[in-house]
């Protein structure tokens, strides 16, 4: 609240509880992360966390304090997380690497290359 006040923005990060994120928001932050991965990793829904905290953030839409999922593991936390409302994400390299990746793409890209190098044909 204090930096909030100031104008200075902030991140309410390591959160692990809806309650945790009303919090942040009653309080000005400018960010809450919400680390899905971890949650997953002992048993508990990261993404249902997500749907919870944006379900509840627009109930009140004074509140401005943006949902950043954070510790991700794998393309479908993003794709979740888009089609869940959230406003922005932290995503590792091997993840970002991997959305762009799609078995059924390479095989395709390889066909492609394959038969249009059996034309002759160069551009």
């Amino acid at each position: 609240k204090y930096f909030s006040d100031k104008g200075i923005q902030t991140n309410v990060t390591l959160c692990f509880s809806a309650a945790q994120a009303i919090l942040a928001a009653k309080a000005g932050a400018t960010f809450v992360s919400p680390f899905v991965g971890r949650l997953d990793d002992i048993g508990q829904d990261g993404m249902g966390l997500i749907e919870e905290i944006c379900d509840i953030y627009s109930n009140y839409p004074n509140l401005n304090t943006q949902v950043l999922v954070a510790s991700i593991r794998n393309p479908i936390h993003i794709t979740s997380a888009a089609r869940i409302g959230a406003d922005v994400a932290t995503i590792p390299g091997k993840v970002l690497k991997q959305l762009a990746s799609h078995p059924l793409t390479d095989k395709g890209l390889a066909t492609f290359v394959k038969d249009w190098e059996a034309t002759g044909q160069k551009i």
